[in-house]
């Protein structure tokens, strides 16, 4: 199987989402978004390259893709597709300043 490797800063992300989803909407919620955030590194990593490209006049993005969580429309999965898999950068609302959260200006 493919491998997803997970930055810190994703890691912290799915926390933060984690924590925010149990407190406003229940912990089903929360797990059911873990379960599916898991469930959508795992079909990137078999098609690394179905996520949308970010170069966007950016050039030092590189590789870097955007694909969204299962059921979780607002939730943004950015990665790097790798030889072996994908690496998961961030995940961030949609409605955040995902620009500025990842060190970009828009």
């Amino acid at each position: 199987m493919p491998v997803v490797a997970r930055r810190e800063a994703a890691r912290r992300d799915l926390v933060e989402h984690f924590v925010y989803l149990a407190e406003n909407a229940g912990l089903d919620v929360a797990d059911r978004f873990l379960s599916r955030a898991e469930s959508s590194f795992d079909d990137l990593a078999r098609q690394p390259m179905m996520g949308a490209p970010l170069n966007l006049g950016h050039a030092d993005l590189g590789t870097l893709r955007k694909w969204r969580v299962k059921d979780f429309d607002s939730y943004l999965v950015f990665y790097e597709p790798r030889v072996d898999g994908v690496s998961i950068v961030r995940v961030l609302h949609a409605a955040s300043d995902w620009w500025a959260a990842m060190g970009f200006e828009a």
